[in-house]
């Protein structure tokens, strides 16, 4: 018998929309997770989920963000889950990799998620990432490396991230949500 979904992933999708029930995608990315066995590689043609982390500094005032390589754009860190069907744990090997930092600590519990096409580069069609954001915290040293997937690194202010009308709109829903979470 083929394994599609992946039950822990699908109740931690449903207490998500539990606690951000504004969030249209959930049920989106139920749908996918349901969808195929090979939602988790790379090589899944219509898409692949992706782990991400809101990479915040010990204080929560600051995240980690990249200067994307591939996409020229400031976001935060992660990436594909390469057949990991645990996000949470592909967060934070991501953190870690992207970063240079160790001493991290991921929540269990999904912060964000957010779909959204990649576009086409060389061979590569045009697919979908279906990202599944994590909080990760820094909790030893907050000096960073820059690994090869990054033009640059750094450490931003969560409250000007929020107020940021050039940012990319999932980090300033995730700041705003931080923000809230903080409050």
């Amino acid at each position: 018998m083929t394994e599609i979904a992946t039950p822990g992933l699908a109740d931690a999708f449903r207490r998500h929309a539990q606690a951000y029930p504004t969030d249209p995608a959930t049920g989106v990315f139920l749908q996918f997770l349901d969808s195929a066995p090979q939602v988790f590689e790379r090589s899944h043609a219509p898409g692949h989920f992706t782990g991400s982390a809101w990479l915040v500094s010990a204080d929560g005032e600051r995240v980690l963000l990249t200067h994307h390589r591939k996409l020229g754009r400031w976001l935060q860190l992660g990436g594909h889950a390469d057949g990991d069907r645990d996000l949470a744990r592909v967060a934070l090997r991501e953190a870690e990799e992207e970063s240079g930092l160790r001493e991290l600590v991921v929540e269990p519990d999904i912060f964000d998620i957010d779909r959204h096409l990649i576009p086409a580069r060389g061979d590569e069609p045009a697919h979908w990432h279906y990202d599944v954001r994590y909080v990760v915290r820094a909790t030893g040293s907050e000096a960073f490396e820059v690994s090869e997937e990054s033009l640059e690194l750094a450490w931003r202010p969560v409250r000007a991230i929020a107020q940021d009308v050039q940012a990319d709109e999932s980090l300033r829903r995730m700041a705003q949500r931080w923000l809230a979470r903080q409050a």
